[in-house]
């Protein structure tokens, strides 16, 4: 069957195209909005990893609607949702399969069961969360056994996720304080390959 996980280029994601490798027949997929085209870092990612990529291209009121919803609440938590679940939407269109790398204690982004039967039965389509039994701990070693990765602020190490466009955004329309004021700093990590392990 083909799987479209959603992908970051991050450790979650990349961890959760290994546990599904053995499945399904994995395409990675990226979700973007045009406005920067540092989704290729998660194509870079994708290559290391030794998975098919592709890049899909959400509405731009997506992304302007995340934006206004960010900057009015003060922190990221419903825009990125709302994103999350256009990104599944996307991808529901072209694969049997849909994943993600969500974890069991993400705060954001996360796919309720009733979201995951809706996007199931509108799509006809399986929606599968490999890493939902996972807590931060056993992914990091798990990761740490399996990948290879880079690890820096969120400002200085891009990746293939939609919330560096969102800051480009918010940049833009209300400048480089709004970033600051909705986005706590916070550690990024980028898939650079796979471990030894």
């Amino acid at each position: 069957m083909e799987c479209g996980l959603l992908f970051s280029g991050g450790k979650d994601s990349g961890l959760a195209a290994l546990l599904l490798d053995d499945f399904y027949d994995v395409t990675l997929v990226t979700a973007h909005f045009g406005l920067t085209d540092d989704w290729q870092h998660a194509a870079e990612a994708a290559e290391a990893l030794g998975f098919r990529f592709e890049a899909v291209e959400l509405a731009e009121d997506a992304a302007d609607s995340a934006a206004e919803r960010m900057h009015e609440d003060g922190y990221p938590r419903r825009g990125i949702q709302a994103v999350h679940e256009a990104a599944l939407e996307a991808v529901a269109a072209d694969y049997d399969v849909v994943a993600d790398g969500t974890r069991r204690d993400d705060r954001v982004p996360t796919v309720s069961r009733a979201v995951a039967q809706s996007l199931e039965d509108r799509h006809d389509v399986d929606y599968v969360a490999p890493l939902s039994g996972f807590g931060r701990n056993a992914v990091d070693r798990l990761v740490e056994r399996h990948l290879d990765v880079e690890s820096g602020p969120s400002e200085d190490l891009p990746k293939g996720d939609y919330e560096a466009e969102l800051r480009t955004l918010l940049r833009r329309r209300w400048g480089p304080d709004a970033v600051e004021e909705v986005f706590p700093d916070h550690e990024q990590t980028r898939v650079v390959g796979r471990g030894s392990g």
